[in-house]
């Protein structure tokens, strides 16, 4: 599109932002925009109208089609009422919960959702305060409704704020009704069509009492409570990183029998500015920084900190130097899965029909110990609605004990259906004292999980291409990998590939046979025969390819971790040398 023609397109949809369905703020914001002999910020807020997704918005906070606000989100919950109330015409009342995390406006954007869906004869349970990803979720289920929305933009950095949409299971939406908001969604064509004027009498405050049941419900996941009896003042850092952790964490910690729990004060803070860090990603070491000097002042256990809405943990403890050392996503999910199977079957609470999930781009040691542990463990895309999906499908006929992805998610109960800090920074808490207890540190732990099962070591990486002309080359090499696969790579012949857009397989022989999961997704994967992985997918949300690179190595006692480390890092080099990345 040439300029002059993009302009007059931005300034058509700009200028309908000036009518009298728009607030008065709004139309100054518009009208100073126009006025701008600077078109960028224009351009930038009215050439693309923000996609309601199938996780919902995320986005810039700002005016305009392309911004967070007031009308953006607006028009999210006047398509999700629309499709509700088609879908549960039936019921004599449908219900929805509504929370939010810290952010700058998210009591705001949550307080006219709840608003929208009073006006649309919808029942709103909206949470007094923030409160955690996780604890929406259980609501929705403890309360039977038949959908949520938690307004939250994850660890996006603070200019950012989103919207995730629920259903009644209290996970992110799936086909079809994903596509089938969307649509509903999409016709929504200006403020005049969204119902603002709540109904106060359809709206119930919700807070204490629904923290006080999620809190019991999340002291049932321990295992063993017996140990954290003995090791109860075990020294545990935890920081929220100005997030609604603050609200459950300690406490939950504290449920649990923990009494040493050490904060970060400046970091409790409840700030949708984040002025601590750069960015609040627990993914990022910079992020924990502030927590591991606490932890070095205290000579803490554990370091452990939650993203702005508590659904993931980031956790850091000293290595055998008595360094402090991050520990990654896949090396959590690891630990948290090797633990739950050790401890069942030690407590005899194994009934045979237990299954773990774990996400095509994690860690296939996680395999390896589910197996040989006579335990079904199942892939499935990355993101948690889908881990959520295979709890649904097997409801009431197998026991699923936990879940997780290499992105620092993990779930190991079944009464949410996302994602939960909450739980998971207990749950390491309780493994760290099962360590403590059996003379171990939890970095020793992590040593004897690969003695025990193989080494394996992971690299994420992310090529950015920017604009247009970045997304064609992200589109042609796509292309010219599924044309043109790698015959090896570092060495290794190529054994398996898999294409999840054709959900197609090929092994070395040239068989080829069907993948099962649920729908097609631009995904390929290549394994070879010394047991590396590769996955290649674009980012949904971001101008960048990521590639997911595992290698396996040997370790016979921890003090070949450093070698088995060092090889594993050469080989990584290696295989990206043969992608050409």
């Amino acid at each position: 599109m040439e300029n002059q023609e993009l302009l007059k397109m931005v300034t058509d949809k700009a200028n309908k932002w000036l009518g009298p369905d728009y607030d008065t703020e709004t139309r100054a914001a518009v009208e100073k925009m126009l006025q701008n002999p600077d078109k960028t910020e224009l351009v930038e807020s009215f050439y693309q109208d923000l996609e309601f997704g199938t996780g919902g918005l995320r986005g810039i906070m700002g005016t305009g089609t392309n911004r967070m606000n007031i009308y953006t989100v607006g028009a999210a919950t006047q398509g999700l009422s629309n499709y509700l109330n088609a879908n549960f015409k039936d019921l004599d009342q449908i219900s929805v919960v509504v929370g939010h995390d810290c952010r700058n406006n998210s009591r705001k954007f949550a307080e006219i959702t709840a608003n929208i869906f009073s006006a649309n004869g919808i029942k709103v349970y909206l949470f007094d305060a923030l409160r955690p990803t996780p604890e929406v979720s259980f609501a929705i289920r403890n309360l039977g409704c038949q959908s949520g929305v938690m307004v939250t933009a994850s660890h996006n950095p603070k200019e950012y704020n989103g919207y995730k949409a629920y259903w009644d299971d209290g996970a992110q939406v799936l086909s079809p009704h994903d596509t089938g908001i969307i649509d509903e969604v999409n016709k929504i064509t200006s403020a005049a069509d969204i119902k603002f004027e709540g109904n106060p009498a359809l709206i119930q405050i919700i807070g204490e009492a629904m923290d006080a049941e999620f809190l019991k419900c999340v002291k049932t996941v321990s295992i063993d409570p017996a140990v954290i009896e003995r090791q109860k003042d075990l020294k545990i850092v935890y920081t929220p990183i100005h997030g609604t952790g603050v609200t459950l964490i300690p406490r939950a910690l504290r449920s649990w029998g923990f009494t040493n729990i050490i904060n970060v004060p400046e970091q409790d803070v409840v700030s949708g500015d984040f002025p601590t860090v750069v960015s609040p990603n627990p993914e990022e070491p910079a992020a924990l920084s502030m927590a591991i000097e606490k932890g070095k002042e205290t000579d803490a256990d554990l370091v452990m900190a939650s993203d702005p809405d508590a659904d993931r943990v980031g956790i850091a403890c000293k290595n055998d130097k008595g360094e402090w050392v991050l520990i990654n996503g896949n090396q959590t999910c690891l630990m948290y899965l090797y633990y739950i199977i050790t401890q069942y079957k030690a407590l005899n609470k194994l009934k045979g029909n237990e299954f773990v999930v774990k996400t095509i781009v994690s860690t296939e040691l996680i395999k390896v110990i589910a197996d040989r542990n006579g335990i079904e463990m199942l892939d499935c895309y990355t993101g948690f609605k889908w881990i959520a999906r295979e709890i649904r499908l097997r409801e009431g006929k197998q026991q699923y004990i936990g879940g997780g992805e290499e992105s620092y998610g993990f779930l190991a109960e079944d009464f949410v259906r996302d994602k939960d800090a909450v739980s998971a920074c207990c749950l390491i808490a309780e493994i760290a004292a099962w360590a403590k207890d059996n003379g171990k540190t939890l970095y020793q732990l992590l040593q004897d999980i690969y003695v025990e099962y193989g080494f394996s070591k992971e690299k994420g990486i992310s090529v950015v291409k920017k604009g247009k002309s970045g997304a064609d080359e992200i589109k042609q090499m796509m292309t010219d990998f599924r044309s043109n696969p790698p015959k090896e790579m570092a060495g290794s012949d190529i054994i398996l590939w898999k294409d999840y857009k054709t959900l197609k397989q090929t092994d070395a022989a040239g068989n080829i046979s069907d993948i099962d999961m649920p729908e097609p997704s631009n995904v390929l994967q290549y394994f070879t025969q010394d047991g590396s992985k590769v996955s290649i997918r674009p980012s949904g949300t971001e101008p960048k390819i990521k590639f997911y690179i595992e290698v396996k190595g040997e370790m016979k006692s921890r003090a070949d971790y450093d070698a088995a480390n060092a090889a594993a890092d050469e080989k990584i080099k290696a295989v990206m040398a043969s992608l050409g990345v």
